[in-house]
């Protein structure tokens, strides 16, 4: 049951895209006010289940523990800010192969950690290992043409954001044992709304009613999301759940073709059978 988690994560992922496109294509609403107001949405999304899902082991207190914590809430701001600014005047067609490079720069920096961590923290299964990456790489490959090779501020601060991202998740898993996933993901959300909203100000009572609840599905889909990848890293690993959830564009292809009648790219048919064939390899290994 537990490898199911990211897949039914990586179907949230590809609807949160699309919603925040949606969002930030409106005028009147730019991508600081939208960073502040998603992070309370997942706050209150968050509130009826802390006191079922709470834990907060007195490990996380300890001093370097603490400063993971920080360097986890100054990467999630950074990468934010620099995906929101992005997608708000860049299509998102356009920037597709910079924010699909997550989960390649995930695989490597968890492997980069393993050698630093050990393999306790960190898994070196290369039985995994080779096939997430070559998972990674036909996606990327899948989504690159000629007009993408234009690094504009907006494709490298697409770059940035999931790098970024990446750098958050696997510093997760350095202190993640000491929370449940509720647990951590509201206090990273807590504390990222709060540097946020000093630093920016936002005016949230001006949002619209219809953009609010908008932002508040996104905040649900987030916590939905990130809860199923952190215990994906808990159960299974960060890289092979990293792996599992790169069926979500698999999945994002197929209900494009069934439910849209898309056409779809013959390079997009090909990276998803290399994905499909690198997630049966790594759990049949």
């Amino acid at each position: 049951m537990i490898i199911y988690l990211p897949i039914f994560g990586a179907l949230a992922f590809a609807t949160l895209t699309l919603m925040e496109k949606i969002i930030l294509g409106k005028k009147k609403i730019n991508s600081q006010t939208f960073v502040s107001a998603t992070f309370l949405a997942t706050i209150i999304v968050m509130l009826p289940f802390i006191y079922f899902f709470w834990k907060l082991d007195a490990q996380a207190f300890e001093l370097k523990n603490l400063f993971i914590f920080f360097l986890i809430i100054i990467s999630s701001l950074t990468a934010n800010l620099l995906l929101f600014f992005a997608i708000k005047w860049e299509k998102i067609t356009t920037l597709e192969p910079a924010i699909i490079l997550e989960p390649l720069f995930t695989i490597l920096l968890a492997l980069v950690f393993s050698f630093i961590f050990g393999t306790i923290l960190f898994q070196r299964n290369f039985n995994v290992i080779f096939p997430a990456i070559i998972a990674s790489l036909a996606l990327v490959f899948s989504h690159i043409k000629k007009h993408h090779l234009d690094f504009n501020k907006y494709f490298l601060a697409a770059i940035g954001a999931s790098f970024f991202f990446a750098l958050e998740l696997v510093l997760t898993k350095l202190i993640l044992d000491y929370y449940t996933p509720i647990s951590f993901y509201f206090l990273r959300c807590l504390s990222i709304f709060i540097v946020a909203f000093f630093l920016f100000r936002p005016k949230l009572s001006a949002i619209n009613t219809k953009i609010k609840w908008q932002i508040f599905v996104t905040g649900a889909l987030w916590v939905f999301y990130r809860v199923m990848v952190y215990y994906g890293y808990i159960q299974l690993g960060v890289i092979f759940t990293t792996l599992l959830l790169l069926l979500g564009p698999v999945f994002v292809y197929a209900f494009a073709r069934i439910f849209l009648k898309e056409k779809l790219d013959k390079r997009n048919i090909l990276a998803a059978i290399v994905i499909i064939a690198c997630v049966l390899y790594a759990i049949l290994a």
